[in-house]
């Protein structure tokens, strides 16, 4: 996906993004201390105001940003900086010379994953279509991840979160907010209940901290550290590696995975027959799961064998359930 060169700025904050910042870190100790209240969880979800800078968005494209953006819970001005680092909003709507088309640049088959059946070249269906895609990399949560997903260079997820802070009236701040640990557990939805609870209560809580070989904690964790110690906090003893991990628990069929449950894979230093890497199911209907992927990512939730799915993470060796 071309990109132009992203131009830079400063934007003056808001009363209301002031406020919501604020917020925020009363959201942060709240946290700590229980569970996230709605006027916590509403502060996660807020939308950026628009900086005078946004006022060189066409208008058309300005709604369908807005609105895609409050839907799937995105900052609108990430999607309208991709917009703009995509196509300058529709003034090069492709194809490019990988085959990319419309005003998001989708290629035709990422475009038959989160296209939705509409019209490839119509902001109206591209714009909410790549707030899908970001959605399934990991955003809000995890902007950086998704954007690189979008584009898979550093350059690029600068430039967009660049114009993002540009064209928000509370910078860069305002933008991130999102991606607090506070917002990351209330996208995650409800704990169940029981062991699986305290299991991924524990695992939601390192969510962005380092990735250290050899690490179990408590300020950075390796895969088979983060589900020993995820486990731990449930009262529930399992061995250190995650090949040792796979021997000890009980294999569960996919069909019958659940929340809490050990998902494997031989990794890069592993094989089918002793798994070099393991994650702990978040969702197994949409196939995410928490993990400490490797020194490039923190903590963080990613998909598995899924064909979007980061390498190393598809296919799936098999699921245990200790116990």
């Amino acid at each position: 996906m071309p990109s132009p060169a992203a131009d830079r700025g400063s934007a003056t904050i808001t009363l209301a993004t002031v406020a919501a910042v604020l917020l925020l870190i009363v959201a942060v100790i709240a946290g700590a201390l229980g569970g996230i209240t709605a006027q916590q969880a509403a502060a996660c979800t807020a939308q950026p105001a628009a900086s005078d800078a946004a006022a060189s968005i066409p208008a058309g494209y300005l709604a369908d940003f807005k609105q895609a953006g409050a839907e799937y819970g995105i900052p609108w001005t990430v999607l309208a900086a991709i917009g703009y680092e995509e196509s300058g909003f529709g003034a090069n709507d492709g194809p490019s010379t990988a085959g990319a088309l419309g005003p998001m640049q989708f290629l035709p088959s990422t475009w038959q994953q989160f296209g939705d059946g509409g019209n490839i070249m119509d902001p109206a269906d591209a714009i909410p279509a790549a707030a899908r895609l970001l959605v399934a990399h990991g955003a809000p949560g995890n902007l950086r991840q998704a954007i690189l997903a979008y584009n898979d260079a550093g350059w690029y997820v600068t430039d967009v979160l660049d114009r993002a802070a540009l064209y928000s009236a509370g910078g860069a701040q305002a933008v991130s907010a999102a991606g607090s640990a506070v917002c990351q557990q209330e996208a995650l939805g409800p704990l169940p209940a029981g062991a699986a609870g305290k299991i991924l209560a524990y695992a939601e809580a390192q969510l962005g901290k380092p990735y250290v070989y050899g690490a179990a904690g408590p300020d950075a964790f390796d895969c088979s550290g983060l589900a020993m110690m995820a486990y731990r906090a449930a009262g529930i003893v399992i061995p250190r590696t995650s090949q040792a991990q796979w021997v000890f628990g009980r294999q569960v069929p996919a069909s019958q995975v659940q929340p809490g449950d050990l998902v494997f894979f031989a990794g890069y230093d592993g094989t089918p027959a002793a798994p070099g890497h393991v994650g702990i199911v978040l969702d197994p209907a949409a196939h995410t799961m928490i993990n400490a992927y490797t020194s490039s990512f923190p903590v963080e939730v990613d998909t598995y064998g899924l064909p979007a799915s980061k390498g190393g993470l598809s296919p799936v060796v098999g699921f245990t359930r200790p116990s």
